[in-house]
């Protein structure tokens, strides 16, 4: 498993999201879908991500005397463990947390910028909602909503449209003595 600063990089983080449950990719096709990341900084990313073993390389062939690869994400790397989190101070938790909402913002903004979007028949939704759990409770829906997201990826592309699902889960506030002054 990887960890929160390898995955939380911004540009690592969009190669990934362009890759999540998508055909490999080439590096050439990578650009084409984040065009704004300069070619150098998409090499670089790439192979950051491939030594670590996040990246995989799906296919290799040769194209005008170079070699052309194609790559996927491997899921079960590119995860940051429950231990790895455990270990992040306040201060990189607050900087995994804004790259990964100033990503969902700039993934947004560039959906935004296509002449044809229409969120309401795009089907866009963000909502937000406050539910009172027990500690149980709060496992079994996440457990949920992990099961109902998975069970849906690698379907079949004819006729689907690919949609990035992100859940972002809050505390109002830390657990009675959690805190430090316990």
């Amino acid at each position: 498993m990887a960890t929160a600063e390898l995955l939380l990089h911004p540009v690592r983080m969009r190669i990934l999201q362009a890759l999540f449950d998508a055909d490999p990719l080439t590096t050439a096709q990578l650009r084409e879908r984040i065009p704004d990341i300069a070619p150098a900084t998409m090499y670089r990313q790439i192979a950051v991500l491939a030594e670590a073993g996040v990246l995989e390389v799906a296919e290799e062939r040769r194209v005008r005397g170079t070699i052309e690869r194609s790559y996927r994400v491997r899921k079960e790397e590119a995860v940051v463990d429950p231990a790895a989190r455990a270990a992040m101070s306040k201060e990189q938790h607050l900087r995994a947390y804004t790259t990964f909402a100033a990503s969902l913002m700039g993934d947004f903004d560039r959906y935004l910028a296509h002449d044809d979007a229409d969120p309401v028949a795009d089907g866009v939704v963000y909502r937000q909602a406050a539910v009172w759990l027990t500690e149980d409770e709060f496992d079994v829906m996440v457990e949920e909503i992990e099961r109902a997201v998975v069970s849906r990826m690698g379907h079949a592309r004819e006729g689907r449209i690919r949609r990035v699902v992100s859940l972002v889960v809050v505390p109002d506030e830390p657990k009675a003595g959690t805190g430090p002054a316990d």
